[in-house]
């Protein structure tokens, strides 16, 4: 058995970047233009329908979220072809990167999944994980699965951003007393 280290919530997002389709270079877990927060949602890959659901319907609050300043950015352990492929079932238009390495992975705490056969995939990958950073590079959401059953429930989660976006509620970064 390994050990996997997981972040802490309150504790700072690893500086880390991956590679988009359009040749440019996005950092993860750093906000974007006018952002507060950026979401950085760790999908396994082309191979999982399940990730191309909850890309494709995380879309759809895409509005929801840039209302209370939340920019959405996506990534694997894919390759540049195996993301180029995946575009055509996605139908989502904030950034999708790809080349997440081994590293990255453990660096966030994710759980890895060995491929079943060379049918599903050709590379170790993620299995599902969520972080919402805000401007300063601070956790203050994470979610993570050790497969693709287990993911939050989008309307929850973005009504939840939400209400704690908003100053009035003063509401603090929870589970900080991690062990």
């Amino acid at each position: 058995m390994s050990v996997s280290v997981k972040l802490s919530a309150g504790s700072n997002f690893p500086t880390m970047s991956a590679n988009t389709l359009d040749g440019n270079t996005i950092a993860l877990g750093r906000t974007h233009h006018d952002a507060i927060w950026q979401m950085v949602v760790v999908y396994r890959g082309q191979h999982c329908p399940l990730c191309t659901k909850f890309l494709n319907r995380l879309e759809e609050f895409k509005t929801r979220l840039l209302k209370i300043g939340l920019d959405i950015v996506a990534v694997s352990a894919d390759s540049r072809a195996q993301l180029e492929a995946h575009k055509e079932k996605l139908t989502t238009s904030f950034p999708i990167a790809y080349g997440l390495t081994q590293v990255q992975m453990q660096q966030l705490g994710l759980y890895i999944s060995i491929p079943r056969s060379e049918q599903e995939t050709d590379h170790d990958f993620a299995e599902p994980g969520l972080f919402v950073v805000n401007r300063v590079g601070v956790i203050q959401v994470i979610d993570i699965s050790n497969n693709p059953f287990c993911r939050p429930d989008l309307e929850a989660l973005v009504s939840g951003l939400e209400w704690i976006s908003d100053p009035d509620n003063d509401y603090p970064i929870r589970g900080t007393l991690a062990y």
